[in-house]
């Protein structure tokens, strides 16, 4: 599968500890991130990602165009609902792109777990 990983920043610290704690399931699949998302995870959990650019750069966009492409399967945003964001219509087009492609997407950790966990099954 094409797992697409991205986190605001205030949610970097916890997509890092998710993909650690189930590095065993993501290590099965194609990874992809924007910028700084993807990067912490090459460093901090070893893992191969294909890094797009930052979000407000157009990060999100870019992971947006692979799911209308039909390239994508899966995608993982843990959004920070408490703080504004500047490219939330970017954010915004993520999120409906996943809709229209029926993609299915995790917004915070409790679908994130879900989400794994039935890859982990089904693996």
């Amino acid at each position: 599968m094409r797992i697409a990983l991205i986190a605001h920043d205030k949610k970097k610290d916890d997509i890092i500890d998710f993909v650690r704690r189930y590095e065993d399931v993501f290590t099965q699949h194609e990874l992809f991130a924007t910028g700084t998302t993807g990067r912490l995870i090459s460093e901090i959990v070893g893992l191969k990602v294909h890094r797009f650019l930052s979000g407000p750069l157009g990060g999100d966009q870019q992971i947006g165009s692979k799911i209308a492409e039909g390239n994508m399967d899966l995608v993982i945003f843990l959004r920070d609902p408490l703080t504004a964001q500047p490219h939330e219509p970017d954010v915004t087009a993520l999120l409906r792109l996943c809709d229209v492609h029926c993609i299915p997407v995790a917004t915070n950790l409790g679908s994130a777990e879900v989400m794994i966990k039935a890859l982990r099954n089904r693996e």
